[in-house]
């Protein structure tokens, strides 16, 4: 039989939810831990979930020797030094994007995992929707290449909200959070690094204190390019919309859906065992665990997208 893989879970907002609600069809895994930053509230998802264990300090969890593995939907600046602390406490991890908000300390996550051998996962949830799959799967046989991606990622956000409408305890972040999704899916899909980037942004939220849009071109290369629009202000339909214009068709890719340039549906229900991204990602970091071996979206293969991150920002900050 088998040994089920316990899990702790820091965060018990919006992503959190997804991801327990994801873990529910994994075979073999079980949450024995819920980390949150209000105590009562934490407890309340604990019990809906049968969790036992509740609490507010990540290191209560972390102290617990049944724990094998830790995920991580807590906020931004959080990221870096808690997937180090659960590494050095020897649990497999599984951070949400980004990994962090620094290429110095995704660079130092990056080495404390290579001297650990531990699973170290950052949750790029594009390379696993099932859109992006049917469409990665075509490039890898060669039926596709990609000449052009355009993206857009558009929100109504101009408060501190998340996406339970529920007030955020930290800032979110159009370049280090929403721009890593599509830098590192270009590269992914590309299948070659990117070398050109550049980036102009809005003007700065007076109370946010960040920048409300944002565009960022890419080049890879291969030779493929990308244009990246994102926006906090955009009062109208809301999410990521990825068009692939490439060789020989174009496809349109809406979180899980997925059309052809004459707008068709194309049934992707068979790529994978769920249509839930968020479960995919998770059954990866699990799968590996098992099996001893790197997962898809790896910290290490993630690392040159907060390279590129690293220089746009630089780019931004001068002006």
């Amino acid at each position: 039989m088998t040994k089920t893989i316990k899990v702790a879970l820091a965060g018990a907002g919006a992503f959190g939810i997804k991801h327990l609600d994801g873990i529910k069809n994994i075979d073999g895994v079980e949450v024995v831990s819920l980390v949150g930053r209000r105590l009562e509230p934490t407890r309340e998802v604990a019990a809906k979930y049968g969790i036992a264990h509740a609490a507010t300090d990540l290191a209560d969890s972390l102290a617990l020797k049944e724990v094998d593995a830790v995920i991580l939907c807590t906020p931004t600046q959080m990221h870096a030094a808690q997937s180090i602390a659960c590494l050095k406490a020897g649990k497999h991890v599984q951070v949400e994007i980004p990994l962090a908000d620094s290429l110095r300390d995704a660079q130092a996550v990056v080495d404390l995992q290579k001297q650990t051998g531990l699973v170290a996962m950052c949750g790029h949830t594009r390379r696993f929707n099932p859109s992006h799959q049917w469409v990665h799967k075509k490039i890898v046989a060669g039926d596709f290449n990609i000449q052009q991606m355009d993206v857009q990622t558009f929100f109504f956000r101009r408060s501190n909200m998340n996406a339970l409408g529920q007030p955020r305890s930290w800032t979110d972040h159009l370049l280090w959070h929403h721009a890593a999704h599509t830098v590192d899916l270009f590269a992914y899909q590309a299948r070659s690094p990117i070398v050109k980037a550049n980036a102009v942004q809005g003007p700065i939220h007076p109370t946010l204190g960040i920048a409300m849009d944002m565009s960022i071109q890419l080049k890879a290369a291969n030779g493929a390019i990308c244009t990246l629009s994102l926006s906090f202000n955009n009062d109208g339909p809301l999410g990521t919309f990825f068009r692939y214009i490439g060789d020989t068709g174009t496809y349109i890719a809406r979180y899980d859906d997925l059309f052809n340039g004459k707008e068709e549906k194309i049934d992707v229900s068979k790529v994978d065992v769920s249509m839930n991204g968020i479960e995919l990602q998770d059954r990866e970091f699990f799968a590996a665990i098992r099996e001893g071996r790197e997962p898809n979206s790896s910290v290490a293969q993630v690392l040159p997208c907060y390279r590129v991150l690293h220089d746009l920002e630089q780019q931004l900050n001068a002006g």
